[in-house]
């Protein structure tokens, strides 16, 4: 049967693999209107479970940074192998050191898109695409989440913003401080446009971050340019997030698990049904595609 959920990983997701965390049942590799992606992954998550899983950055180390990644390709991939619902990681940085720690996991609930040169739509040229970005994740994929990280023992928080911003390089003191006024909770670079491509197909997503260090100015860390993020990650920290990532294919087989054979019966399957009703748009998806 293909698997009608799936996972997307974030900068640790190649480790998983390897390790064998997760037993990989075989590969595909799919052609798109965006390009190739080569390494689409079906794999067993545990209690008969089956599942999707592409690594964002590739499959060797980070080989592809955020403002790099074929969000459109990805997306489009994993909607003609069947995906429906679809569990997103990423690894922001904390706005707000008195709430959000490193080693914390977080549900956000909204999205601040200041990405600036990535392609951001499937329906470029085309007359539609008015669709609402509220709510901004799929409440069923949220739901699911909330319940497995219930059941773990760690410290894990129930929404926030996520700000993301274009990247490689990190954010100025005076951006983290913009950011915070404008309400922003988390920093990252992966969430945008990924979460809003996936609407656009009527695929559920929602994330599951893990905080990965404080942002710059938060805390006053001296610069280290040997180490990750150029030393803004304590090695206690670093330990308590080596831990949130060992716990991610349980906490996405609880997940899964709890949506298998649920009703899709949220927003997003209805995105783009009113373009469907009124005859602009076919009940085809691949004919929704804009200009290339």
């Amino acid at each position: 049967m293909t698997p009608t959920l799936a996972i997307i990983g974030g900068s640790s997701a190649y480790h998983l693999l390897q390790r064998g965390e997760w037993q990989v049942l075989d590969t595909a590799a799919v052609s798109t209107p965006f390009g190739e992606v080569p390494h689409v992954q079906r794999i067993a998550a545990g209690g008969g479970l089956e599942a999707w899983f592409l690594s964002r950055h590739g499959q060797d180390r980070y080989a592809v940074s955020a403002p790099f990644v074929n969000y459109r390709a990805n997306l489009y991939a994993l909607k003609e192998l069947g995906a429906e619902r679809i569990i997103a990681w990423s690894g922001p940085g904390s706005l707000r050191g008195d709430r959000f720690k490193p080693g914390d996991f977080v549900l956000p609930d909204d999205i601040l898109d200041e990405t600036r040169r990535r392609p951001g739509t499937f329906f470029a040229g085309r007359g539609w695409g008015f669709i609402r970005s509220h709510p901004t994740f799929c409440p069923h994929v949220r739901e699911a989440l909330r319940r497995s990280l219930a059941a773990a023992e760690s410290p894990w928080h129930d929404g926030g913003v996520y700000v993301c911003t274009e990247g490689p390089r990190l954010e100025t003191p005076a951006e983290i401080r913009a950011y915070a006024l404008l309400g922003g909770d988390l920093v990252g670079m992966t969430l945008a446009p990924e979460a809003f491509l996936a609407r656009e197909l009527e695929m559920c997503y929602a994330p599951l971050c893990y905080v990965t260090n404080f942002a710059e100015g938060v805390t006053d860390r001296p610069c280290r340019p040997d180490e990750l993020f150029g030393g803004m990650l304590a090695p206690d920290e670093r330990a308590a997030v080596d831990r949130c990532v060992s716990l991610f294919p349980e906490l996405c087989r609880r997940a899964l698990a709890a949506l298998a054979g649920l009703p899709r019966d949220c927003p997003c399957p209805r995105a783009m049904l009113r373009y469907r009703r009124e005859g602009i748009l076919g009940e085809d998806w691949h004919s929704w595609i804009g200009k290339l």
